[in-house]
């Protein structure tokens, strides 16, 4: 036609119609898919370069976690954990070469902190998270600057001086926090009543307004919120430690050049007498909002961590 050749049509066959081809077909599919994954993956737990490339850092805290991390209100927050994390921020400037990063905070609650680590929507979290075996399957922490006791808070007119006192009474707890699972091993032994409060101020609140009888959590969260009461008198909490618990930071797994960054900020504090003066600033001396002092002395616990900083989880304690 005019000339020209008419051009030769190729068929391919479909895969389908020869077992050596739909095998090998099917292992690219494959390795390609496998290679994306592999791909995504090694970006999600690169956090020093997302960080980096977005010259900012996403911290996960706390409205109200005691002295360790709380609100000030207009986007502003301190705390215990907040303040040892600023020192991990400037390292991270300094081990990524950026000037000054823009530190954006992100609110946390005890229900939603370990899957907003997990899928990169906050980069560290410097809360009141207790390190245990089941969440280090998940995340990681940094060494504890803080080892917690779980304990009972009551109102000093009920007369209760012992927890096994408490036998028929109602105890509240704050959902999703260790202390729940603490109570309930507890209560083999104890016959209480247990209700949840969305989040520490709202089971405190059980207690004060004596739908409770007992509240029991973090002692430095129950110390806290008792310090910041109308009347702070009317409380007092057990000597009974039902649990002891590394709090610690924490940030995602399997990325080993940003644990680097945030461990040894952490050893740092810890060795040059650093978390002790932080640790006095927020527990011994006022604190805002309200310039009252927590008033709660670094536990032999405690010390022995600054000591000898650990990851090690809350399994490996043991309660007095």
């Amino acid at each position: 036609m005019n000339g020209l050749h008419r051009p030769r049509r190729i068929h391919f066959r479909h895969p389908q119609g020869d077992p050596v081809i739909r095998f090998a077909f099917k292992s690219l599919v494959l390795t390609s898919a496998l290679t994306v994954l592999a791909g995504g993956a090694l970006a999600q737990t690169d956090t020093l370069a997302k960080i980096k490339e977005a010259k900012s850092i996403v911290v996960g805290v706390r409205e109200a976690s005691g002295a360790m991390s709380f609100t000030l209100g207009s986007g502003k927050y301190t705390g215990f954990h907040v303040e040892v994390c600023e020192h991990i921020i400037a390292n991270i400037e300094k081990a990524i070469g950026v000037s000054k990063l823009d530190v954006r905070y992100q609110l946390v609650t005890a229900q939603n902190r370990m899957p907003l680590v997990q899928n990169g929507t906050v980069d560290i979290e410097c809360g009141t998270t207790t390190n245990n075996l089941a969440r280090q399957k998940d995340v990681a922490f940094a060494p504890a600057l803080f080892i917690e006791g779980v304990r009972f808070a009551v109102k000093t007119a009920s007369g209760i001086n012992s927890s096994s006192q408490l036998a028929g009474k109602t105890v509240a707890a704050t959902t999703g926090t260790t202390a729940v699972q603490a109570l309930r091993k507890f209560k083999r032994d104890v016959d209480v009543n247990e209700v949840l409060g969305k989040d520490n101020a709202d089971a405190f609140l059980l207690l004060e307004s004596d739908r409770a009888t007992a509240f029991v959590g973090d002692g430095q969260v129950v110390a806290t919120l008792i310090s910041r009461s109308r009347n702070p008198s009317q409380f007092k909490l057990l000597d009974q430690v039902l649990s002891v618990e590394p709090i610690a930071i924490m940030y995602r797994k399997d990325d080993p050049a940003f644990k680097k960054v945030v461990d040894d900020t952490v050893i740092a504090l810890a060795k040059s007498g650093e978390a002790a003066k932080i640790y006095d600033k927020w527990f011994m001396q006022p604190i805002a909002p309200h310039n009252v002092a927590v008033g709660l002395p670094a536990s032999s616990a405690t010390k022995a961590a600054w000591a000898n900083p650990s990851d090690k989880p809350m399994e490996s304690y043991e309660a007095p």
